[in-house]
């Protein structure tokens, strides 16, 4: 959208609506002129909620998943099998894995992937706190659910590789999700299917994957 907006308000404002991940100019423009028309009560109710999410919002100090409370509904749940860990990249992972219902036990979320391109390294992820979680808890496999790309295979083998180091890591059974995700692809975006079946499915993972 290359013409110039007739109001300098509006075009701040689909400035600040376009920084948002996968919102163009032309979406931020139809969006911003929805909120125009919206009631002040709608927009300020809206204002409201995303400053108190900001300001509120938790992450979990076991697996580290945004939440309301210190500890998440997930983690917190009897139900659960707390002696498995899926690690995954992101919370959108999480999201995406409980969606296919296929899945009952933990997770634990890097926070990120080992990317020296964009100057992330391994002690900016949650991997230690992942080790340390092995060594108190009762966990008996660690399932590797991050994305087939350079990176997410990279940092597969990178954690891999810490846990081996432990005390029990000769009672873990390692396992990556399936390949019915395709090479390249983030979790995320994976249909709610092939996700379900690519961890039903999952393979013994030695660190040659």
């Amino acid at each position: 959208m290359s013409q110039e907006l007739s109001s300098q308000l509006l075009s701040k404002a689909v400035n600040e609506m376009a920084k948002l991940p996968g919102i163009g100019r032309k979406t931020a423009l139809r969006l911003v002129l929805h909120l125009l028309r919206n009631s002040d009560d709608g927009i300020e109710a809206l204002t409201a909620s995303l400053l108190q999410l900001k300001k509120e919002i938790k992450h979990c100090k076991v697996c580290h998943n945004i939440s309301d409370t210190d500890i998440c509904p997930i983690c917190s749940d009897a139900r659960r099998d707390a002696s498995t860990i899926c690690v995954v990249e992101n919370i959108q992972d999480v999201m995406a894995i409980e969606n296919t219902m296929r899945y009952n036990g933990l997770y634990h979320v890097l926070g990120g992937l080992i990317s020296p391109m964009d100057g992330i390294g391994p002690s900016e992820l949650e991997i230690q706190s992942l080790c340390q979680r092995v060594e108190e808890d009762d966990i008996k496999e660690i399932i590797f659910a991050l994305s087939s790309t350079m990176e997410g295979d990279t940092t597969a083998f990178y954690v891999f590789r810490q846990l081996e180091k432990l005390e029990k890591a000769a009672s873990l059974h390692f396992s990556a999700i399936a390949r019915g995700i395709s090479v390249g692809d983030e979790l995320e975006y994976a249909d709610e299917l092939t996700l379900g079946r690519s961890i039903a499915n999952r393979i013994k993972y030695d660190g040659r994957q």
